[in-house]
């Protein structure tokens, strides 16, 4: 799997939401390989969108289309500022990758220099179950330097906030620490999914 995240400014939300639903209308049917994304608004207006491709030539093939290169060029021009992108081939899913059900999603950015450890601690999906319920599944996305873009789909807002009260056993929590040290955090409390 292939994911491609893209970052930025966007007051003019319900203009994008209709892009959005267009490109799924008209453009996700030619677009071979494409599996589907999670995209929504943080509080400070940043549009935040996970895409996902079955590689990253499909994800390129798809850009080179002429009818894409119309869409993007539109779509940009609805934002308040550059767009940044990140485009990551070493993808993890964990628990049920996410789910088109969740009530809430969080986008976590961060950077580590062992990407292994960070894998392992979501490989146990038992523990990570049975100590966050609220936690539906989620994908990891990791670039060549270490950084990392986790997308983790939960049942509600509320059911996370609470999940995030729980003490979690010293060794996860040892593993936490050093995975989200200087992460950043962006709350989408109303997602928008698509799928193929």
């Amino acid at each position: 799997m292939f994911i491609q995240m893209m970052q930025g400014p966007c007051t003019r939300q319900d203009e994008v939401d209709a892009m959005l639903d267009e490109w799924r209308r008209d453009l996700a049917p030619g677009a071979t390989g494409w599996l589907g994304g999670t995209y929504g608004f943080t509080d400070d207006d940043q549009l935040m969108a996970v895409v996902r491709f079955a590689s990253r030539d499909a994800a390129m093939a798809n850009s080179d289309r002429a009818e894409q290169s119309a869409w993007a060029e539109r779509f940009t021009a609805l934002m308040d500022g550059p767009l940044e992108f990140h485009d990551c081939d070493d993808v993890t899913l964990f628990l049920d990758g996410g789910s088109d059900d969740a009530g809430f999603v969080q986008i976590i950015r961060g950077r580590v220099d062992d990407p292994s450890r960070l894998k392992a601690m979501l490989a146990d999906t038992t523990t990570l179950h049975e100590m966050r319920p609220d936690i539906l599944g989620g994908t990891l996305a990791v670039e060549p330097d270490g950084t990392f873009i986790e997308t983790v789909a939960f049942t509600s807002e509320e059911a996370a906030r609470q999940g995030e009260q729980v003490e979690p056993p010293a060794d996860v929590r040892r593993e936490l620490e050093y995975a989200l040290q200087g992460a950043t955090f962006h709350d989408l409390r109303h997602p928008h999914f698509q799928s193929a």
